[in-house]
């Protein structure tokens, strides 16, 4: 039954203030830059639904909403994709602050705690959700856990996206580092990683290792990242506070990285593009990075497993971030267009099989633990990767896509490169993140 659908009401002053400081907020790292798209009118019945996905990932989410239209009559949801990174978070924030916002978009989850506390996300019903058939039991604790803020729940997240290893096995099987079962044989500390990095580089003749880093900061702290929660270290930003990191910690693994970066176990100088070509090209026999390039090498047809980074430093762990759905806040929803969002997002997890092809790992278990899933090959092979994923240390300033990232690189990157020691490239880096803690959290 259509509604007529009300106008929103003008925001309040202090709505507006809230709004704004958010805005400076995106300023302030560098992030308010020209957006593309624009948001669909929607009718009453209609679910406007902002996503940032594109390419391989957008063809599989448009098949899986394309499947939610046809399955009901209900509603009608109405898809707008916008530019991945700043463009795209910046008109996210800009619509809520406008009063204008889609019913439901998605967010790289580590995004959330800087829109979060500002008031331009709505918490989500746990009650409403769950008469949906989707609770908390339903996904990993690390991704529960940090949906929360406050206390309250503010992102569902569709997958976890990881930081794993790809490996080629037919060079494994040459190298003779195959177990009977086909798989990788067990690696548990540094020196064997090196070893086997050092009998794939036999075979292949040129690398035993792909990693792409130059200009990417992204890639530079996934990598990093990974290996220091290895240790067990703890990494904590608190607004008003120093940072809290463990400093030997993180000059050991940047030593650690940029030793691999030898020419021989991996290139010192190779891009995002070349170590794609490379372990697609066959010419290493290990791959280091997002779960999100398993399409490219089956498109390219190698033959690959993966398996989570392995565990070189004692505690299993891996970065990660999960796509993520989130409630804009809305000054005025009718409560039909309200519950039809609920069912929309439930839906799209039950039916997140689809978007495990794409190589993600879907945060509703009842999918992950299907025999579905678990034919697919290697994914069901990676899928633990989601019991020690660890996100973004909590801040407005960190998560996928932000300034961040950047600031990673320009202080480690000529680590990376033998231009700088690491502990001069750490300090640079910390002294920058204490800058930004030292003055108020704008939103």
């Amino acid at each position: 039954m259509k509604q007529q659908q009300r106008l929103p009401e003008a925001p309040g002053r202090r709505q507006f203030l809230t709004g704004m400081g958010a805005l400076g907020a995106l300023l302030a790292t560098g992030s308010l830059t020209a957006c593309g798209g624009a948001a669909n009118a929607a009718g009453p019945e209609d679910v406007r639904f902002w996503h940032l996905l594109s390419g391989g990932d957008g063809i599989k989410m448009a098949a899986m909403i394309d499947k939610v239209n046809a399955s009901q009559r209900a509603f009608r949801v109405t898809p707008t994709v916008l530019a991945w990174g700043p463009p795209y978070y910046t008109k996210l924030a800009m619509a809520s602050v406008g009063g204008r916002p889609p019913e439901v978009a998605i967010m790289h989850a580590a995004r959330v705690p800087g829109y979060a506390p500002g008031g331009l996300l709505d918490p989500w019903d746990l009650d409403l959700l769950a008469q949906h058939g989707v609770r908390e039991a339903d996904f990993a604790p690390r991704i529960w856990e940090n949906s929360k803020e406050g206390g309250k729940v503010f992102s569902i997240a569709l997958d976890s996206h990881p930081f794993i290893m790809m490996y080629n096995t037919d060079t494994a099987a040459k190298a003779g580092v195959l177990r009977g079962d086909g798989r990788l044989e067990a690696i548990s500390d540094p020196a064997t990683f090196k070893a086997v990095a050092a009998e794939l580089q036999k075979v292949t003749g040129k690398h035993g290792l792909s990693y792409g880093y130059l200009g990417d900061g992204a890639q530079m702290w996934r990598m990093f990242y990974t290996f220091y929660k290895q240790h067990g270290a703890d990494f904590e930003l608190v607004q008003g506070s120093r940072a809290k990191v463990d400093r030997d910690v993180a000059v050991d693994v940047l030593e650690f990285i940029a030793g691999l970066l030898d020419d021989t176990i991996a290139t010192r100088s190779g891009d995002g593009g070349t170590a794609i070509a490379e372990f697609a090209g066959k010419a290493s026999g290990m791959f280091f990075s997002g779960v999100w390039e398993l399409p490219t090498m089956k498109a390219a047809g190698v033959p690959l497993d993966a398996q989570p980074i392995p565990t070189l430093f004692g505690t299993p762990a891996a970065f990660a971030d999960s796509h993520a759905f989130v409630l804009p806040h809305q000054l005025d929803l009718n409560e039909e267009r309200r519950r039809s969002v609920y069912a929309f997002v439930a839906e799209m997890l039950k039916g997140s099989l689809r978007w495990a092809e794409a190589g993600h790992i879907p945060a509703y278990q009842p999918v992950v633990r299907s025999a579905e899933y678990q034919a697919l090959k290697p994914q069901a092979h990676y899928a633990g990767a989601a019991d020690i994923i660890n996100y973004d240390p909590r801040a407005w300033f960190t998560g996928s896509g932000s300034d961040f990232q950047a600031y990673f690189a320009e202080n480690v990157q000529n680590v990376f490169l033998g231009r700088i020691k690491a502990k001069d490239g750490w300090d640079a880096f910390v002294k920058r993140l204490d800058t930004l803690l030292s003055k108020p959290q704008p939103v």
